[in-house]
């Protein structure tokens, strides 16, 4: 077995060294490419979840972990979340959270809450809808991060993967969700 001992390299056209070996085992490398995804963690959800609660609790079934490889990585988390309120005139609302802490919702104002998303049934009872959503987290920490989602109705019940009239037969189905997480390189 032989060793390469070097500090630099480089290509034959360009004016300085593409990459650079430090003593400490570091690199340093011209042009690297960042925004590169380094894992990628997903769940689906097929069974069904409802609540009446006011406020929010998890939707089982839409957690995931991930362990960043490093406190410089962003992670990117994707949902979609089949919905049906319950009745006309309900108002369903989703929250994203990273271990206790709620992530990517608005700021709340007065008796206005944060939510990530939201659905509302004005015309149609069991009015059916996918709510889609991504946010690009920062934890910086190399320890297991826990996404989650929640949900809450204004009134009635906030239904995932369920339609409101859960009839057996052709014309009604039972639907899915799903969360994904991945690391990109930072």
């Amino acid at each position: 077995m032989s060793t390469l001992r070097t500090t630099n390299i480089q290509h034959p056209d360009a004016d300085e060294p593409n990459i650079v070996l430090a003593a400490d085992g570091g690199v340093t490398a011209a042009g690297l490419v960042t925004g590169k995804v380094l894992q990628v963690v997903s769940v689906t959800k097929v069974d069904t979840f409802s609540t009446s609660s006011a406020s929010f609790v998890d939707i089982t079934g839409l957690t995931v972990n991930i362990t960043p490889s490093a406190t410089s990585s962003k992670i990117l988390v994707l949902y979609k979340v089949s919905v049906c309120a319950s009745a006309v005139g309900v108002a369903m609302y989703l929250q994203m959270l990273r271990g206790a802490t709620v992530i990517g919702g608005g700021t709340a104002a007065g008796s206005r809450g944060s939510a990530m998303s939201t659905f509302y049934d004005g015309t149609q009872a069991g009015a059916t809808n996918d709510l889609n959503g991504n946010f690009l987290d920062s934890p910086a920490s190399v320890a297991e991060q826990t996404y989650k989602l929640q949900t809450k109705a204004s009134s009635g019940a906030a239904q995932i993967n369920i339609t409101n009239n859960d009839t057996d037969a052709f014309d009604f189905a039972r639907l899915s969700s799903t969360i994904t997480v991945m690391e990109i390189g930072a």
